[in-house]
């Protein structure tokens, strides 16, 4: 294992993922403490196709495939100076189920959790990066994504971006000065119309949980953005359960 941090320590710092940057992003505290659940003794492995998200890199996606980065490098002819672009496939050879790998930085910042959902039946950390940036932003304005089985990504599968990853403020929530001080989750989907999955419900208390515990986050301060005083907003959708959710941390 610390054969791998160490290779991944040196690959990142060539490796990116934009192709209009020419340095990766740099988190404010490297390597951050990274949590994710335990594979089972016995899993299927099989290869697969991974469409590489913002933010991702070599390291972490090895880590979530529980796959060397050689064999993903061998795989896909990288070198170690190669370029990974956003919105490219890499091949990863005998993957293991996908799993959430959740980077934990040391912060005094993070004071709320905002939950929201994208209000589209589509969506991906990708997608959400395009359509943000076509807005004049710089990039993805959440810290997490929560996918619903579309636009490459499984149901309930975590994505992680860079603004978490360099601890940046958010551009998710105005209202209350909530982009300065707290994480932005968003849940794909549109919850007027539908309803929050098993899945995506299972990977949000997950998240949420890892979160609020290590930031001594308080349940009141975990809300949706229509709770949020001055918010002028259905978001996250009149058929997310605050109940259910509630019950569950």
């Amino acid at each position: 294992m610390k054969k791998y941090l160490f290779l991944g320590l040196i690959i990142s710092s060539s490796i990116i993922l934009s192709s209009c940057v020419t340095v990766p992003p740099k988190p404010a505290v490297y390597p951050p403490r990274e949590i994710s659940p335990k594979l089972p003794q016995h899993i299927l492995r099989q290869d697969v196709v991974h469409l590489v998200a913002p933010g991702e890199t070599i390291w972490r996606i090895s880590k979530m495939y529980d796959v060397p980065m050689q064999d993903i490098m061998r795989a896909n002819n990288l070198g170690k100076e190669e370029v990974l672009k956003k919105g490219e496939n890499l091949l990863i050879p005998r993957a293991a189920p996908v799993v959430p790998v959740i980077p934990i930085y040391p912060s005094k910042k993070w004071k709320y959790i905002i939950i929201h959902h994208s209000a589209t039946d589509e969506g991906s950390s990708l997608y959400f990066d395009k359509y943000h940036q076509g807005k004049g932003w710089e990039g993805i304005g959440y810290h997490f994504v929560i996918n619903n089985g579309t636009g490459g990504k499984q149901d309930g599968q975590i994505e992680v971006s860079p603004r978490w990853i360099k601890q940046e403020d958010g551009s998710h929530c105005r209202a209350n000065n909530m982009n300065e001080r707290a994480i932005g989750i968003c849940l794909v989907g549109n919850f007027n119309r539908e309803y929050v999955s098993s899945k995506q419900l299972d990977a949000l208390v997950y998240l949420v949980n890892i979160l609020r515990r290590y930031y001594k986050i308080p349940l009141k301060r975990i809300m949706g953005h229509n709770q949020v005083l001055g918010a002028r907003t259905e978001c996250p959708g009149k058929n997310f359960s605050w109940t259910k959710f509630k019950n569950r941390l």
